[in-house]
């Protein structure tokens, strides 16, 4: 990891900051990387709750580094492929977004000041997305000619409304904090979105971090399951809980009035 991208833990939450506050914390090749290797770190980190996403500075992610533009418009281009699927399901771009999708614990992004194009795709892989008010958000990449490839479209279709996607997309237009949660996309309006994301993540944090990664994977597969399929994975999760040491963890603490002490997820 390099310092495009700093990562914290205290009492097993991750806050996890974009750190290029000069450029908005725009997306560089830097960015990417760091980005990228923070979401592999996190993977692995034992006893990982919750993770709090944010930028430094002025704002949560302008999006695309103006530079990398400039190469476009010089006629460079990536030299990756990107329908080569380099980290299951995503490319090396997707997977800077999708990976908070993958992350076994609960994403909270905390986004204030700006969120454009990559930088509101990024948001969108969050479980929650704590927003400012006065912050400006905006599908941008028509504005490059350009359409959202950082599994923004995937995530978007599961938030909003067919017809408001579509016109953000289309248009591109720069949209306040308020519309933003009334289509779907911001899960609070907060005055302090980071505060707030660490006040839920130790929220969460405290509850039985099995219950909470049983939750987030059947949470994760809800949209591609019909019913049945569904069904039966919830009964599956609610098997492996029943019983187990922090299950009945939970039921102890809950009935002896005190906080309860879970050992770390097994999986």
């Amino acid at each position: 990891m390099n310092d495009r991208v700093s990562v914290a833990m205290d009492n097993g939450i991750a806050d996890v900051r974009l750190n290029r506050p000069a450029k908005m914390n725009a997306l560089d090749p830097a960015m990417f990387e760091a980005l990228a290797a923070a979401g592999s770190k996190l993977k692995e980190q034992a006893g990982l709750r919750a993770v709090v996403l944010s930028g430094e500075g002025r704002a949560f992610c302008a999006g695309l580094d103006m530079e990398s533009f400039a190469r476009i418009a010089d006629g460079g281009q990536n030299s990756r492929k990107l329908t080569e699927r380099t980290h299951g399901v995503a490319n090396w771009a997707q997977n800077v977004v999708w990976q908070w999708r993958e992350l076994p614990v609960p994403v909270i992004a905390a986004v204030h000041g700006v969120a454009f194009g990559g930088g509101f795709q990024l948001m969108l892989g969050a479980d929650m997305r704590y927003v400012a008010p006065g912050t400006r958000l905006s599908v941008m990449e028509i504005k490059w000619g350009l359409v959202p490839d950082m599994a923004g479209t995937q995530l978007m279709r599961h938030l909003a409304r067919e017809d408001i996607v579509r016109e953000l997309t289309y248009t591109g237009r720069v949209f306040a904090a308020e519309e933003a949660l009334a289509f779907g996309f911001a899960t609070r309006l907060v005055e302090n979105p980071h505060a707030a994301a660490l006040a839920i993540a130790g929220e969460i944090a405290a509850k039985s971090p099995d219950a909470v990664r049983a939750a987030k994977r059947l949470l994760n597969a809800a949209p591609l399951s019909d019913a049945g399929t569904g069904l039966i994975a919830e009964a599956a999760e609610q098997e492996k809980l029943l019983a187990s040491r922090n299950q009945i963890e939970a039921v102890r603490a809950n009935i002896e009035q005190r906080q309860p002490r879970f050992a770390d997820a097994r999986g």
